[in-house]
């Protein structure tokens, strides 16, 4: 696929919090080099240093913007010998370093069509500083490639292969059970599995009561297409918005009273004798 013409939006994520100037200089940088873009925010609030989330983030979002550079600035290792890279994927580029921030992302985009490592200093603001590569070098590499730059100009092409790459959370359905893990737990308190609604299908989970196995214990959970399927202060299984089955509560912090963080293992069954969504609250097993 031949680079296009210019993209005339520009995504930009971080974990850089809004309390500092940091986001506002990445958003001059960009407007300096590529003045007509619009730039979409979404999101300075990823925990710092936390990978994962971004990627998380970053994988629900970018498929629902319209085709544009995606700037993702979640950097741990600013500084060190990890790449900067520059990926096209389904129509989209992806602007950041080779940590895995990237990679969910593309997938998601219908998978990496090209990859470029970031190399032409040309490219860059000097003097560049150790620690605020998001200003030095990746706002102003995503403005270039929005203006019309082709991704071929960033640095040499890299093998899909070589890039980084979290580890896949955990996703098994076998012997009616469906095994899965708190793949991100929302600023509401619920908490999004790696699993989807056919796996629950899978495992023999027909809607109605589950059986949830956590580190905390184990419970019985209805399952529910809103949160109003149960009453006030309830939990719930459903499936959320981006397709995934979550543990929620309704009008609670689902996260908090499982005692549930991100990466926790959690299996799903059917509780014996079912049981229908409307009943509501769980039911603790011993």
């Amino acid at each position: 696929m031949s680079d296009p013409a210019g993209y005339s939006y520009l995504s930009f994520l971080t974990d850089y919090g809004r309390e500092d100037g940091f986001v506002a200089i990445c958003h001059g940088q960009i407007l300096e080099r590529a003045p007509a873009v619009r730039v979409i925010d979404i999101t300075h609030d990823v925990p710092p240093g936390d990978v994962r989330r971004g990627a998380t983030v970053l994988a629900e979002t970018a498929p629902e913007l319209p085709p544009g550079v995606h700037v993702t600035v979640v950097d741990p290792g600013v500084g060190t010998e990890r790449r900067s890279i520059a990926v096209r994927a389904g129509g989209h580029v992806l602007v950041g370093p080779d940590n895995g921030l990237l990679v969910w992302a593309a997938e998601a985009l219908g998978g990496i069509e090209a990859c470029h490592e970031i190399a032409n200093p040309g490219l860059w603001r000097h003097p560049v500083s150790a620690t605020f590569h998001g200003r030095d070098i990746y706002a102003p590499v995503g403005a270039w490639l929005a203006a019309g730059l082709p991704l071929s100009e960033t640095g040499p092409e890299l093998p899909s292969s070589e890039l980084v790459r979290l580890p896949e959370p955990r996703h098994e359905v076998s012997g009616g059970l469906a095994r899965g893990e708190v793949r991100a737990i929302d600023r509401f308190g619920n908490c999004q599995l790696s699993l989807l609604r056919d796996d629950l299908a899978g495992a023999d989970t027909p809607p109605g009561s589950l059986r949830v196995h956590a580190p905390g214990g184990r419970w019985t959970v209805p399952f529910g297409h809103t949160f109003a399927s149960v009453g006030a202060g309830e939990p719930v299984l459903l499936v959320d918005s981006a397709g995934y089955v979550a543990l929620s509560e309704n009008g609670g912090d689902a996260a908090r009273s499982f005692g549930l963080s991100v990466g926790d293992a959690i299996d799903i069954e059917a509780a014996t004798g079912g049981g229908d969504p409307s009943e509501g609250a769980a039911k603790a097993d011993a």
